[in-house]
């Protein structure tokens, strides 16, 4: 297939055109498998795969991994570990039909890139990137390749956010005017080591340097990833700019010097990363998103999750609806709790493997996100989460952080569909 059809093809968010549905188990990779990683593959492990391969230089993990697979009655896979460039190695293998990576954050997008051009499905741990380079280059190899890439972003997931996402597409909100998110998570502790496989306690660990060199929304897809679905972003409308400010710091030192003394490192260096980052997208049809970011205040954690529409609001905070014309109202409005609204919109995946998800990571998110990715690639099929998708929701990252640096000057938004977003619909709601 020339470049020019797999362009098209993908763009028409059909399958991947790799040929019939596999009739034998999915055969996948895994590369970083700490802490999140082992996750993802205790995840996949409950469904029919077969993990031929791990990657992770830590020998920890790497044992760790291989004795989940082993528990699970599968052969033991083979371990690359040689150097942090032997996933390159891995990549070339033949006997693999996707590879999911969940390492530090600069290797997601080289990975998926390699993956693809390797003739394999990637999927990514969040944010899929961190550059606008690496964005750019996840979509030109999934184009030229025909491969998808899907980010793992696990909010799309929650019960709430496809709950919401049924209920836009029934009309119930009108027309959506205003979304608003944030990844409001005290995870000081890790970008500050408490020892074990992160290295030395009180080391800065590679995701605490993210927060040493730059100021911005650092992790914005957990958010946004709803809130993209919500507004049809890539799917008949696209984020056009946004601008991006930051609170002061300090919120990491306080950490460091309350657990290792005043006078750690740690408590003394200069972190970059505001206290609190507040960015605002516009998009080209006229809604507005807020998107906050804050990992180094002490805080319970909440996402937010509020989509405002003409005819009504969800506020994800609260857990509550209202609707002009069927929400109760004696003097003023009044929350409505969501119980009745499940009853009546539960969105078919939750409908269907709410059971089998009990249980399981972020509520049960974790389990549906694997179910997704895995069936796309046991059918071959485009992944629900595409490339597009993946570039940018991970592009506001650099982006909010080009602003901040320029004093909260405007930031163009990439169209990373070129203009196909025009004619591409909208995420299907589907069963299991």
């Amino acid at each position: 297939m020339n470049d020019w059809n797999r362009r098209q093809f993908l763009g028409a968010g059909l399958a991947a055109a790799q040929g019939a549905p596999l009739t034998r188990p999915v055969r996948v990779g895994f590369m970083g498998v700490g802490s999140r990683g082992s996750s993802l593959l205790r995840n996949a492990l409950k469904f029919p795969v077969e993990v031929p391969a791990v990657c992770d230089i830590n020998e920890t993990a790497q044992t760790r991994a291989a004795g989940l697979v082993e528990a699970a009655g599968k052969k033991r896979p083979e371990i690359y570990g040689r150097s942090v460039d032997d996933w390159k190695r891995m990549v070339q293998r033949e006997d693999l039909d996707a590879i999911i990576n969940a390492g530090p954050w600069e290797l997601h997008a080289p990975m998926s890139v390699e993956t693809m051009k390797a003739g394999k499905y990637a999927a990514t741990e969040v944010p899929a990137a961190v550059t606008m380079q690496d964005c750019w280059d996840m979509v030109e190899a999934s184009e030229k390749s025909g491969m998808p890439c899907m980010i793992l972003e696990n909010v799309c997931y929650f019960r709430n956010a496809l709950l919401i996402l049924n209920m836009v597409r029934k009309g119930l909100f009108g027309e959506l005017r205003h979304c608003e998110g944030g990844y409001q998570h005290d995870v000081r502790g890790a970008f500050i080591s408490r020892g074990g496989e992160r290295g030395e306690a009180g080391t800065v660990t590679w995701r605490g340097m993210h927060a040493v060199r730059n100021d911005g929304n650092l992790y914005p897809t957990h958010p946004l990833g709803p809130i993209g679905w919500w507004l049809d972003i890539n799917r008949g409308d696209r984020f056009t700019h946004l601008v991006s400010m930051s609170s002061k710091g300090g919120g990491i030192n306080n950490y460091a010097a309350r657990n290792y003394g005043k006078d750690h490192p740690s408590a003394t260096r200069k972190w970059n990363l505001g206290d609190v980052n507040t960015t605002l997208i516009k998009t080209e049809r006229g809604a507005t998103v807020t998107l906050y970011h804050d990992t180094s205040s002490p805080r319970p954690y909440d996402l937010i999750l509020r989509v405002q529409g003409t005819e009504g609001i969800y506020m994800g905070t609260l857990d509550k609806f209202y609707f002009e014309g069927r929400s109760p109202k004696k003097r003023e409005a009044e929350w409505e709790d969501p119980e009745k609204y499940y009853a009546e919109f539960e969105h078919p995946l939750w409908r269907d493997l709410s059971q089998s998800a009990r249980g399981q990571g972020h509520g049960g998110a974790d389990y549906i996100e694997m179910h997704e990715f895995l069936k796309a690639v046991k059918n071959r099929t485009q992944t629900p989460i595409d490339v597009y998708d993946t570039a940018v929701w991970s592009a506001i990252y650099p982006l909010s952080v080009k602003s901040v640096a320029s004093g909260s000057h405007p930031v163009e938004v990439p169209d990373f569909t070129r203009g196909k977003y025009k004619n591409r619909k909208p995420v299907e709601i589907h069963g299991a």
